[in-house]
């Protein structure tokens, strides 16, 4: 069966590579190419002009190419991930993987370059000469002692950042990795005994940055096949391990982990014995790094050292020291201040920020990625996971802020925060047009209830609002299912000191809640009965209760149920004093800009004075998000030309919007595609009221609504915000099932604005 298996995966890896086309890389243009115009200008004769300008200042072909977001992942194929020397062309694999990873977690461009070339020194001339076409220049898998040589030369001819990643990338997640098990030990860089086995590329670096971090030289305890690296000794030796010989006798692994702290393995299987790891010091520290099988297990480490702190290269244990937290980050900072090359201060920036994330609450993406996983800072959460989002934001910029300082960037960068947020925002990519609601949110302090208080997605948004915001949530729930909840998930959050909490079980307000609920209902056919049960089952109608009583200022619900059983509590409860919902908004965000969708939930055929209604409203929300309003009045017919239900009651919400004289652009009726397409919609209809692409589309139908929403969702990688319940004063808010936690921070930041922001 597990050879079955094992075929199986071989199969699936080898399809993965071949289909749908072969290999994980292509090239795409950025710029259009539709026309003579475009062609004249892609090349002869407007291509000179850009020619011209690069001649006379170099700097600026970061400005007219792709130079300054291009990396080259180049390799000889001499020492491949476990593979070993299997040559340049077999290798190419790899290294397309190596530059889809950097495009994925940073956004940066990357050519895989395989060369077959054994000479370092002649390797190391043909990647010199690649200079005028990167800006940066990524060494991997070179044998030792080659690559070391490579790098130096490369390193000493070349203006850009050269990083053998198997050296230093290593070597910072190392880093990172010992500065929290270190934390977690209650041990000091320079008071720790260090024994490594493995005086590679990647062995020695690790050593480097390890005596960079504090570690003293003499406390470092060097083996490998031969046994303990010392002076003198003559067989297996290189410069490199040479400058870690202690002591001028030979000694085993056995007789040297006698007392240390903390071991380190890039070396190979089983090396590590349970019996040694017994001669450790209190609280060993044990990074067995050799992949696929590492010097040691976990398990058995535990069964001498149950209180050991264990890392290794693989990813079903915890702790997986892997260099993708490290190496597009410190390219994607490198290359925005154009560095000339990445020194020491930037390799411990990137140390600090990837440490400082794991001791950080986790981000909610890096736990749905993770799913089943505890993500609390301890033995077994050293270091972030891969997919935290939060990466490229707080390494990048502290890299970039590290060649600054050092003196090392071409292209300094005025303001690193908003160069932070930028980041965050390709990541989150709500982060950018949610800026001007975060910063109004932030000019008051609202109360912000939760429904459905028990949800994670719940309760890492409170979590994010207590350190983002200056809002105060409150979450109904039962408070040992909700203290259980952050427990697991990691979060510091806890009932009572962080957040006040709704017990439907038992609250002190609980008569108060079912009396006001009644008073309100009596005459609708609830009985005080009724209104107790309410009061102790239904978390959305507690929620509007406590809004309506001034407990609260505004609810968010929805994050299971369905929309309108939702929309009928608020109603009764809150659809009062001129409050009254008139159409659920939808904001898009896309690739090439933002969309608003109305009316999505609230009214299935909406008239014609609702039709108007929710596109003032909808242009009233646009202006909050920075976006000048451009409404499509969206139906099946287009200007009149069919008599249709959609049609007629479109063209008279235009009348409506005609005699209230709005100070904002809209047209109609129209079908969705004259709407987007202002080519198509000048053909049928020239001298439109509104330009360009309309940016907020208002339909007819609920449904059509939805499932514009839907679509762009699903099949076109929209991120949506929202849904807004407009038309309640801010009060209330219905997302839906689908939400996340940052959908749910980004409702909470609106519901957190005051109302004159919505005038």
């Amino acid at each position: 069966m597990d050879d079955a298996r094992q075929e199986n995966a071989r199969q699936a890896a080898l399809e993965y590579h071949e289909f749908p086309k072969p290999g994980k890389l292509e090239i795409r243009a950025t710029k259009p190419m539709a026309n003579g115009r475009d062609l004249s200008r892609a090349y002869s004769p407007g291509v000179a002009e850009a020619c011209l300008e690069i001649k006379a200042d170099p700097a600026t072909a970061s400005r007219y190419t792709a130079r300054g977001n291009l990396v080259a992942v180049v390799t000889n194929g001499t020492a491949v991930l476990g593979l070993g020397n299997i040559g340049a062309m077999a290798s190419k694999p790899v290294m397309e993987g190596k530059a889809v990873l950097f495009k994925k977690f940073a956004s940066i461009d990357c050519f895989d370059i395989e060369l077959n070339e054994p000479d370092p020194v002649k390797l190391a001339e043909i990647v010199c000469a690649l200079e005028p076409t990167f800006g940066a220049i990524n060494l991997e898998d070179i044998k030792a002692p080659d690559c070391f040589i490579v790098e130096k030369i490369c390193r000493e001819r070349m203006n850009i950042p050269v990083f053998h990643d198997d050296q230093h990338g290593t070597a910072i997640v190392v880093g990172a990795a010992a500065t929290n098990a270190l934390h977690v030990a209650g041990k000091a860089f320079d008071k720790i005994k260090v024994v490594s086995t493995g005086g590679g590329a990647a062995g020695i670096a690790c050593l480097d940055m390890l005596l960079k971090l504090g570690v003293r030289r003499e406390n470092v305890w060097l083996c490998d096949l031969e046994g303990l690296v010392y002076e003198g000794r003559e067989a297996q030796m290189t410069p490199q391990k040479a400058a870690y010989a202690q002591g001028k006798t030979p000694a085993t692994l056995d007789e040297v982990i006698e007392g240390a702290d903390l071991f380190l393995g890039l070396s190979g299987p089983g090396v590590l014995k349970p019996e040694m790891v017994g001669k450790m010091a209190a609280r060993p520290i044990v990074f067995a790094l050799a992949n696929p099988t590492p010097e040691i297990l976990p398990d058995e480490v535990r069964s001498v050292a149950p209180d050991a702190i264990i890392a290794t290269g693989r990813s079903d244990f915890p702790n997986q020291v892997n260099n993708v937290l490290c190496f597009p980050f410190i390219f994607r900072g490198a290359l925005d201040v154009g560095a000339t090359e990445i020194n020491d201060a930037m390799q411990l920036a990137c140390i600090d920020g990837i440490a400082a994330l794991a001791r950080a609450t986790t981000s909610a993406e890096a736990a749905a990625a993770y799913r089943g996983e505890k993500l609390t800072f301890g033995a077994d959460y050293l270091i972030p996971k891969p997919f935290d989002p939060r990466l490229i934001g707080t390494v990048a910029s502290a890299v970039a802020a590290a060649a600054m300082e050092t003196g090392v960037a071409t292209r300094p960068i005025d303001d690193l925060e908003a160069y932070k947020q930028k980041l965050q925002g390709s990541v989150f990519k709500s982060a950018l047009i949610m800026r001007p609601v975060f910063e109004a949110a932030r000019s008051a302090s609202r109360r912000i209830v939760f429904a459905e208080g028990e949800d994670e997605r719940v309760l890492r948004a409170a979590n994010a609002m207590l350190e983002e915001m200056t809002d105060r949530p409150i979450l109904i729930g039962r408070p040992e299912v909700i203290e259980r909840r952050c427990e697991r998930a990691g979060l510091p959050i806890r009932p009572g000191s962080d957040f006040e909490l709704v017990n439907p079980e038992n609250d002190p307000r609980y008569r108060d809640y079912w009396a006001s609920y009644h008073d309100l209902m009596a005459r609708q056919g609830v009985t005080p009965d009724l209104a107790r049960a309410i009061m102790r089952t239904n978390t959305t109608a507690i929620a509007a209760i406590a809004v309506h009583r001034g407990d609260a200022d505004s609810m968010i619900c929805g994050t299971f149920g369905q929309y309108l059983w939702h929309l009928n509590y608020i109603r009764q409860v809150l659809g009062r004093d001129g409050l009254t919902p008139h159409g659920a908004l939808s904001l898009m965000i896309q690739e090439d800009g933002p969309l608003f969708i109305a009316d999505t939930h609230v009214n299935a055929v909406p008239t014609p004075q609702e039709i108007a209604t929710t596109i003032c409203g909808a242009a009233r929300h646009a202006r909050r998000f920075g976006v000048t309003p451009k409404v499509a009045l969206c139906s099946h017919s287009n200007f009149g030309n069919l008599d249709t239900d959609s049609g007629r009651r479109m063209r008279a919400a235009m009348e409506i919007l005609d005699a209230k004289g709005v100070d904002f652009a809209y047209e109609g009726e129209m079908s969705a595609d004259a709407a987007l397409d202002p080519e198509l919609r000048e053909r049928i209809f020239p001298g439109s009221r509104i330009e360009g692409p309309a940016n907020i589309l208002v339909f007819a139908y609920t449904d059509a609504a939805n499932t514009a929403r839907n679509m762009l969702k699903m099949r076109a990688n929209g991120l949506e915000v929202g849904p807004i319940l407009m038309g309640m004063g801010n009060k209330a808010h219905i997302v839906t099932p689908s939400i996340t936690a940052r959908g749910l921070l980004n409702v909470s930041a609106i519901a957190g604005t005051p109302v004159a922001y919505y005038s």
